[in-house]
């Protein structure tokens, strides 16, 4: 088992020369197509089929050169050749960007689009991307100003939030008279020392006083070249740019949102019932949200979970065991935390090799495993998803959660099955701090990413600002459950989702995905084995069409409140199980 990554797969290295050929022919690909794209003809599904072609070739080499320079720069922050790598393809993005603004034009403008895309197996095969694309036309910048435009966010927002996440990478934490990377430290709210756990939090939110005022800039300029952009695309809002990028009606996130208020009184009822068996009576102190409790020594070394892993996911599905075995064995994983390395978990996916590249910060705890199983739920989905045409695999955010939570879903019940009353009280714990946070944290940062939005309109807010602005998004959703006098007014510094240029209110795709898996995870439990081909083709099929129609492919309308309810009242009915064995460990 190979503990870093392999990205030999796309380059030899960043001296390697095909690195350098395939860099050198973007600014060619791109050119030719928007000759193509621009080209008179009196076949429209011939010139189509070719610009399709042409697209996915480039879509291949864009794809090889930004894994090889974004997974070297996510794991050494500081790597040269990366970062001058960096320039020329941020340069082709902008390019490319125009180019298929270009062909919503175009599409907008062909006669009986859609009868055209029927007539041909090619067009049909690619039916929502051209579809929708031609519809994106009334959304594009004004042509005349999207190359200035498009330059200009390199050296704004693009530049702030690389800047964003070099400070993440390269601040060190003084713990304990130790200088530890921001990431170690953040993962030590999972040890099982009280005394540690809130010396790593008084460490951490010491040191945001370093880079909390380049942070704030990054943070309000991206938010206000948001504002810009929606305007300019002829949105209300940079939620409704959002929810249109995502394929999701504002109806849908509002039946979510319902459901999950609704339901806050009873999640709160987890956070006080923890901080009792904790010793605390004023509600749980953010430092001990990631306790364990139960039977909390439990660690897990990298070949325990490998095990579990490989076992529990190849009963469920053998393709995504032996998927997960590859993963491990061929150096799919960067594993462990490290100076220069970012934060967190990711997974990102490489279409033409039919592969993907996942990152954590692997200490040991059951939340990293269910991190890993989360992870490999999104490349498990990637490797669905190659059953599609390329240009038909852009997998909304939303949707793009819902493999890996069905992932975390299935890994806790499994475990539960055959636990103790103490191991019981522990898995119970770990997924409902995962669900806590994708429901109650995640609707705080909802909140919170709103007001800082909605406050660029007259100005920029302070430090001050932002940190009593996520204080009180933590009090809206977490309320009584957390001790006001020990919350995280930094939320905002060390989560990279508000800091990303092309994904504004990345938060509610995660409570859409947990709760959408749990509603699919109860189909499982009802129909077994059956459901499996099901899924796996649901999976496969997140980029051709909207959410509201792939979701109700399966039976399932996400437009009003009860599907959520049914799928929050899950989450709730382990909130009444955790109480009760609260109570008895505590007697």
């Amino acid at each position: 088992m190979k503990e870093n990554w392999d990205l030999s797969v796309f380059y030899k290295g960043f001296d390697d020369p095909a690195f350098a050929a395939d860099l050198a022919s973007l600014p060619e690909r791109i050119h030719a197509i928007s000759e193509a794209v621009r080209a008179e003809s009196d076949d429209a599904a011939a010139k189509i089929r070719g610009i399709l072609a042409q697209l996915e070739q480039l879509g291949a080499v864009s794809e090889h050169l930004g894994l090889m320079t974004q997974l070297t720069l996510s794991c050494d922050a500081g790597c040269e050749a990366a970062n001058a790598a960096m320039t020329p393809l941020m340069q082709a993005e902008v390019q490319a960007t125009q180019v298929f603004s270009a062909l919503s034009r175009y599409l907008a403008t062909v006669d009986n689009l859609d009868a055209l895309i029927e007539s041909d197996p090619v067009l049909r095969a690619n039916s929502f991307f051209l579809k929708n694309s031609a519809r994106q036309a009334a959304h594009m910048l004004p042509e005349t100003l999207e190359g200035p435009v498009l330059q200009m966010q390199l050296s704004g927002g693009e530049a702030f939030s690389q800047l964003r996440d070099k400070l993440d990478a390269t601040l060190l934490v003084n713990y304990r008279g130790e200088q530890l990377p921001l990431s170690a430290v953040r993962a030590l709210a999972y040890d099982a020392d009280a005394s540690v756990r809130r010396d790593a939090y008084d460490a951490e939110l010491a040191s945001y006083a370093k880079i909390e005022l380049p942070m704030s800039y990054c943070l309000n300029s991206i938010k206000a070249e948001a504002r810009t952009m929606a305007s300019l695309k002829g949105y209300d809002s940079v939620l409704a740019m959002t929810l249109d990028q995502s394929n999701m009606s504002a109806q849908t996130l509002d039946a979510m949102w319902t459901a999950i208020r609704e339901a806050l009184p009873t999640l709160r009822c987890y956070f006080k019932a923890k901080a009792r068996l904790l010793g605390h009576e004023n509600g749980l102190p953010f430092c001990d949200l990631f306790a364990p409790v139960g039977s909390s020594s439990r660690t897990y070394t990298i070949e325990e979970a490998r095990e579990l892993l490989l076992r529990l996911f190849g009963e469920f599905c053998p393709e995504m065991g032996e998927m997960m075995r590859t993963a491990f064995d061929e150096g799919w994983i960067d594993l462990y935390p490290r100076p220069g390395k970012s934060g967190g978990a990711f997974c990102a996916g490489c279409y033409d090799k039919n592969l993907s590249r996942v990152l954590t910060n692997f200490t040991g705890s059951l939340s990293d495993v269910s991190t890993l199983a989360h992870e490999l739920g999104h490349a498990f989905n990637n490797r669905m998803m190659t059953r599609m045409p390329m240009l038909m695999t852009g997998a909304p955010m939303p949707l793009a959660e819902t493999a890996s939570t069905f992932n975390e879903t299935l890994l806790s019940a499994a475990m539960r099955k055959t636990a103790t009353s103490e191991e019981e009280l522990m898995l119970l714990d770990a997924s409902l701090m995962e669900n806590t946070q994708t429901m109650v944290d995640i609707y705080s940062r909802f909140l919170f990413e709103q007001k800082v939005v909605d406050a660029q309109a007259d100005h920029a807010m302070s430090v001050r600002e932002l940190k009593e602005t996520m204080l009180w998004a933590q009090e809206q959703s977490y309320g009584d459950g957390l001790d006001p006098e020990a919350r995280h007014p930094y939320m905002w510094a060390c989560k990279s989702h508000y800091y990303s240029t092309g994904a504004h209110f990345y938060n509610f795709p995660y409570a859409f995905g947990s709760l959408f898996a749990r509603g699919l995870y109860a189909r499982y439990q009802q129909e077994g084995e059956a459901f499996v081909p099901v899924y796996c083709d649901l999976l496969s099929r997140f980029g051709c069409d909207t959410i509201e129609n792939v979701t109700a492919s399966v039976g399932i309308d996400v437009t009003t409140p009860d599907f959520w309810r049914s799928a929050v009242e899950s989450v709730l009915c382990e909130v009444r199980r955790f109480e009760e064995l609260a109570v008895k460990a505590a007697k």
